[in-house]
């Protein structure tokens, strides 16, 4: 994909362009059999897969409807889907009550967590990451699942290793973490107890415009704040991308429970990242510590295989990065974390 960003500068046309619906998802979309519906919609990914989501149906022609759930404390995040085409319903996932009341669906994309803030809400953080998925596993027991987790239940490895595959054991640390493992073996769990054909989306990390790891590197760079590199090193993946693969996935939903690393092909180093961005900022990166020599790496050769290669690259994710915060870009303030080493959120 070809990015002249310097060509691009009104940002929603920036935005509308890099978040296009490829030919595979159009094509995937009309294999699909059935609506898609996306449960806790309103977070930092689920607004954007639920647009793509329904501009893919719009191109395939095929007719599924594109359901979002979620409280919507925000009533404007709301009203953007529905501009959309996108169904909303508002529903606490957690209240028994109006979980059971949501129509049925044929695919569910299961979003709905909780991280940040962990440290203080272990409780409530366990109800939705570990109590919640069992609930949803029941109501949904007959519909193909692509259910959200997370990296951070993978050991910490050398970052030379090329990061753990599917096959590698989990090593939680942390409380966050370990919910997100107690996530994974719930809907597994379930897959094998219903024979409810599933995908455990391993995610790790998503980038956009508005939040992630490039965002706050770009930021500390503008700001001068110091760049920790006691983790130097980062797998990152293009949010579009992320989402495509997302909805994809739901061809390839399995009982037992199917496992699945998602993220870029490289093993970046965050010390090189926040030079490219001094580079175009025109400022020199503020680094502290040296690398602890391991890291969270996904190796994701087995989603690569299944759906190619990211379409955006990461020179393309540090342009538009750039070029969103240079047009005066809004920010989500909502930081990854990704230097946390002792797995507290």
């Amino acid at each position: 994909m070809n990015i002249k960003t310097h060509d691009m500068k009104n940002l929603s046309m920036l935005e509308q362009e890099i978040l296009k619906p490829t030919d595979a998802l159009i094509n995937d979309m009309s294999r699909i059999k059935g609506d898609i519906m996306l449960l806790g919609v309103a977070g930092k990914m689920g607004p954007s897969m639920a647009r793509l989501a329904r501009q893919a149906v719009d191109l395939a022609g095929t007719g599924q409807r594109i359901i979002g759930v979620s409280r919507f404390s925000d009533p404007a995040s709301r009203a953007a889907l529905e501009a959309s085409g996108v169904e909303t319903i508002a529903a606490d996932l957690l209240n028994e009550a109006e979980l059971s009341a949501l129509p049925d669906a044929a695919n569910v994309i299961y979003l709905a967590g909780h991280k940040f803030g962990t440290t203080g809400k272990e409780a409530f953080t366990w109800a939705m990451n570990t109590y919640l998925p069992g609930r949803v596993a029941e109501k949904y027991r007959n519909s193909n699942i692509v259910a959200f987790s997370s990296g951070n239940v993978l050991p910490f490895v050398p970052v030379t290793s090329g990061g753990v595959s599917e096959e590698t054991a989990p090593e939680p640390i942390g409380e966050y973490a370990q919910s997100c493992l107690g996530r994974e073996r719930i809907f597994e769990y379930f897959s094998q107890k219903n024979n409810t054909p599933m995908l455990i989306y391993r995610l790790n990390y998503a980038v956009d415009f508005r939040y992630g790891v490039m965002l706050e590197l770009a930021k500390s760079v503008l700001s001068g704040k110091p760049i920790d590199l006691r983790t130097e090193n980062v797998n990152v993946i293009w949010q579009g991308d992320a989402n495509e693969i997302a909805i994809r996935s739901l061809l390839h939903c399995e009982a037992p429970a199917k496992m699945l690393n998602v993220t870029g092909p490289e093993t970046l180093s965050t010390r090189w990242i926040a030079e490219q961005f001094g580079v175009i900022f025109k400022k020199e990166p503020n680094f502290i510590n040296e690398s602890a020599g391991t890291a969270l790496l996904n190796n994701a050769s087995t989603c690569h295989r299944l759906f190619g290669y990211p379409k955006v690259t990461v020179r393309e994710i540090i342009e538009l990065t750039a070029t969103w915060m240079q047009e005066g870009g809004e920010a989500l303030n909502k930081p990854t974390h990704f230097q946390e080493r002792s797995g507290k959120f």
